[in-house]
């Protein structure tokens, strides 16, 4: 079955309402041949807005039925199951969650990461960094999840607070990380988003200006489906919005180079990975990768903000002309 034209959905909904042509027609306060013509595929011109509109009032179906992203399976859910609200709870196991989220980002990803590296990475490279067992269920999906994010044609864009990234180089509490695995999640990172623009990499200051719980939890942008969901404070909790507005709103917000926290150019990312990387390799401290990021790149105000006050003294103060987005 395949549901993606104004016209398919309607007859799918004049199928699905039981009503005769000219009951179905009236109500939509069009002509019986009209609604005729689209059954039996007499024309393919597109349904107005205002037809649409006017359906979704009268069958009380949300808007978002029209989208492109809304199609096939979904589209059917959204008729046929009982209207959601703008907010949903979702309580599931830890399969139920993975699977969630594997359903709404199957084909692409557009994600503000809580911390540096996503969990992905972090599992390619450390298999064991918390003390849980799982069933193989769960491990065989994880591993689904995994093969899918690695392909080189999964579309995924990834929001990181310069912060969490400093943190997971060179902290030394709440670091789970050997040498050895830091080196090696950059350089999975550094080899798969590096000239393949199927995958973006973004970089924020997250002490640019006040950014509350963008870099505290992990939320997921669904442009198509009009979906976001995010983490609560309750692990096994997701809370997911449809609020179209919201979402494009939120979409819009770090898709704009002038809306967007002050970051690193998606193209320029990687270049610092392989300077972070550089550093690990031979044992430089946090103040000699900022010198060498404030030397090489137009991004060393963003890495100054995020230094200690202590640590800004010792520095070298950023170069002028530094980029802020």
């Amino acid at each position: 079955m395949s549901l993606k034209s104004g016209i398919e959905k309607i007859i799918e909904i004049y199928k699905r309402s039981n009503l005769s042509i000219s009951k179905f027609s009236s109500l939509i306060k069009k002509d019986r041949r009209t609604v005729t013509s689209w059954i039996d595929g007499v024309t393919s011109i597109e349904p107005s807005e205002e037809i649409k509109k006017s359906i979704c009032s009268i069958f009380r179906y949300p808007d978002y039925i029209w989208e492109e992203g809304c199609n096939d399976d979904e589209f059917v859910r959204s008729i046929t199951q009982i209207p959601q609200k703008e907010v949903r709870i979702i309580d599931e196991d830890y399969y139920g969650r993975l699977n969630y989220i594997m359903e709404i980002e199957q084909n692409r990803r557009f994600v503000i990461q809580a911390q540096f590296p996503g969990p992905m990475y972090r599992d390619t490279a450390v298999q064991k960094v918390y003390r849980t067992k799982n069933s193989k269920d769960i491990e065989d999906l994880k591993q689904k999840r995994i093969k899918q994010m690695l392909r080189y044609d999964y579309d995924t864009t990834e929001w990181y607070s310069i912060k969490s990234i400093l943190g997971f180089c060179f902290a030394s509490i709440g670091n789970f990380y050997k040498k050895e695995e830091k080196i090696k999640i950059l350089d999975l990172i550094y080899e798969l988003f590096h000239n393949n623009y199927n995958k973006k990499l973004f970089l924020f200051d997250s002490f640019s200006r006040k950014i509350y719980g963008m870099e505290t939890t992990y939320i997921s942008i669904n442009v198509k489906q009009k979906i976001l969901f995010f983490k609560s404070p309750i692990e096994s909790v997701f809370i997911e919005i449809r609020n179209k507005n919201l979402v494009e709103r939120m979409h819009k917000y770090y898709s704009s180079p002038i809306e967007a926290p002050s970051h690193v150019n998606f193209l320029e990312s990687i270049k610092i990975i392989k300077i972070l990387q550089d550093a690990l390799r031979y044992n430089n401290t946090l103040v000699q990768a900022y010198e060498t990021i404030n030397r090489t790149t137009d991004y060393g105000e963003l890495f100054f903000n995020n230094l200690s006050y202590d640590l800004q003294k010792e520095v070298t103060p950023p170069k002028e002309g530094q980029k802020r987005h």
